[in-house]
């Protein structure tokens, strides 16, 4: 039995499955075509949602109507972590969620959101658009039998938001975290219990206790979640989402039955939905974190004891699946980029901005 296959029979369980399989093929009517997408999201959620929203506005602009994004929000048809099994399966056309969150289908998902100790956006985006990374997301996206694109951006995230200081690593053995991807699984390794939840639950779980600490996204969206009112210690800077990419990926029969302008159409709506996405998320952070700080909340570094704790675990994560030859490749090409591209950066771009600030502060006194 092949792999598509498989999942069609085995990967949507219960409720689901039920839920699954109540979509609709891909509507046409009057040489329209709509595809339903399922989402890892709630809806109207601050930023990923946003994303959601310009990526299906591109496509129907471009399109010019011709083919319609018809968006459901986490649990709506699946739930939020659901979305993958859903479009692999053939049981709905596409998705919009984290790869990351899908690491037990294959651990190089990660490398199309982030790792820990990876690359920045921008870096990222180099990586992905002109040394090779978009390739390899098809490539490791082809098995599920999908066709992905990144479709979003946050940047970098925030370390997480605690009920207490974090002063040394040994503060991490027990504390119940909510992370997922391989960040999540570096965590473990210092002893944390470490859970995935989506978006939507992160509030309830950290108000009731069911989790003692989270990280979400940045300043913005954490806000909009409304962190703040559970939450007072905050990480502005984390180790594991440098630059944390969002994906489209459409099931791969579906995408393949599109005619070439319609398959142009996702792919040019996604690359312009992760632009966007990074400036919107960008424009936002630095206003809502002088919010958060004036309500009260604070903001803290992680000490390098710890940095150097997160730095230990995450290698022994990475370097646990390098006998796996497609995340080999797929790490061995990003960890290249991240160091071509920070050869030039960090003498150019970092060093003016370094510059900069010394610059404004002795003209400002």
């Amino acid at each position: 039995m092949d792999r598509r296959s498989f999942l069609r029979s085995t990967a949507l369980g219960g409720t689901a499955a039920a839920a699954a399989s109540t979509l609709a093929a891909p509507a046409y009517a009057q040489g329209k075509r709509t595809l339903t997408m399922v989402t890892s999201w709630p809806r109207g959620l601050a930023g990923v949602w946003d994303s959601v929203e310009r990526f299906k506005a591109n496509v129907e602009d471009i399109t010019d109507g011709t083919l319609t994004i018809d968006a459901k929000a986490s649990g709506e048809l699946v739930g939020g972590l659901e979305v993958f099994d859903a479009v692999s399966a053939g049981q709905a056309d596409m998705y919009h969620a984290a790869d990351y969150y899908f690491v037990g289908q294959h651990p190089a998902l990660a490398y199309f959101t982030t790792v820990p100790f990876g690359m920045s956006a921008p870096e990222f985006m180099t990586w992905y658009y002109a040394m090779g990374g978009m390739e390899l997301h098809h490539e490791v996206g082809e098995i599920f039998g999908l066709k992905s694109f990144v479709a979003g951006q946050t940047g970098a995230q925030g370390g997480g938001w605690f009920n207490k200081e974090i002063t040394s690593a040994e503060d991490f053995q027990g504390l119940k975290f909510r992370m997922p991807g391989l960040g999540g699984q570096a965590l473990s390794k210092l002893g944390a219990s470490v859970q995935t939840l989506p978006g939507g639950e992160i509030y309830q779980a950290l108000s009731t206790g069911a989790i003692d600490g989270t990280e979400w996204i940045g300043p913005w969206s954490d806000e909009k979640l409304g962190l703040q009112e559970v939450a007072k210690h905050y990480y502005p800077a984390g180790f594991h989402e440098p630059g944390a990419a969002l994906s489209v990926a459409t099931n791969l029969e579906v995408f393949e039955g599109l005619d070439r302008s319609h398959q142009r159409a996702i792919e040019v709506a996604a690359a312009e939905a992760h632009q966007h996405n990074y400036s919107l998320f960008i424009a936002n952070n630095g206003p809502a974190l002088e919010r958060l700080l004036a309500a009260g909340v604070q903001a803290h570094t992680f000490p390098d004891e710890v940095w150097d704790a997160f730095g230990a675990a995450s290698a022994e994560v990475l370097d646990g699946f390098m006998d796996d030859e497609l995340f080999a490749k797929v790490r061995n090409s990003a960890e290249s980029a991240m160091t071509t591209v920070s050869g030039w950066t960090s003498r150019s771009d970092a060093a003016y901005v370094n510059q900069r600030s010394r610059v404004q502060a002795a003209m400002a006194k």
